[in-house]
């Protein structure tokens, strides 16, 4: 899917839900830059705290809180992911 969009995602090692959420975008072809907060837990609290999530994955999309992955699946279940991308 091309998108202008700027997706970030917020990831940690090991993440279950992490991995799925990279493989969610990858196979719908979604560019999305990973940032792995893996050992940094200043930066994982910071982040944390930022955005009012408190779990990870972080997920991103144009600086606006998706929230994690079953927000992402959520999202494109209800046929409102497509829309944010094209924002």
């Amino acid at each position: 899917m091309k998108t202008n969009a700027k997706v970030v995602i917020y990831t940690k090692d090991p993440c279950p839900f992490c991995v799925r959420a990279i493989n969610f975008l990858t196979n719908r072809d979604i560019t999305f830059t990973e940032v792995d907060l893996t050992g940094n837990q200043a930066e994982m609290d910071r982040m944390k705290s930022e955005t009012g999530w408190a779990t990870m994955p972080i997920i991103l999309i144009n600086d606006q809180l998706v929230g994690g992955y079953t927000d992402l699946v959520e999202l494109e279940n209800s046929n409102q992911l497509e829309s944010m991308l094209k924002a």
